[in-house]
């Protein structure tokens, strides 16, 4: 997740930004050929992680102790992650597919060239992340978070 998946849905999520500050606001998008190149690799390469994802492995290579964190806490323990998997590989599967189904969507915003779109798709991006970490990595904190979403302004162009 890392190294592959975060910093690569970046370059999606990166493509299309406003920055609202008290200096004013600044709209960031992908305007030049190697700008959209870049988005399209981004796509492809998250599209292609969830993939990766649903390969049998252990969470954390031995030996790892970056995530050397006790159990019981809201988030959860890479062992903890990996036995929750191996209990019900199909509902890891259906949240790796949901971030490549979301991934692939991109791509028909990134061939038309639409900006706007590439807020969208991020959204279904994020939601598919969202919904994956709050099973398995801080489900603890899940009331909490749901709680929160339903209190945040959104806007639907439906």
């Amino acid at each position: 997740m890392e190294h592959i998946v975060d910093p690569t849905a970046d370059w999606i999520f990166d493509a299309a930004v406003i920055d609202v500050s008290d200096k004013g606001t600044v709209e960031t998008l992908p305007l030049t050929d190697e700008d959209w190149t870049r988005v399209e690799r981004g796509a492809l390469i998250l599209a292609e992680s969830a993939n990766l994802l649903k390969m049998p492995r252990t969470m954390v290579p031995a030996g790892d102790q970056s995530l050397n964190q006790a159990p019981g806490g809201p988030e959860l323990t890479p062992a903890e992650i990996e036995a929750k998997i191996k209990k019900d590989p199909a509902l890891w599967g259906k949240h790796a597919d949901g971030l490549k189904d979301a991934a692939l969507e991109s791509l028909k915003v990134i061939k038309a060239r639409d900006a706007q779109g590439l807020f969208n798709v991020g959204d279904k991006i994020d939601k598919a992340c969202e919904s994956c970490h709050l099973e398995y990595w801080y489900p603890g904190d899940k009331k909490a978070v749901l709680e929160d979403q339903k209190k945040r302004v959104t806007f639907d162009k439906k």
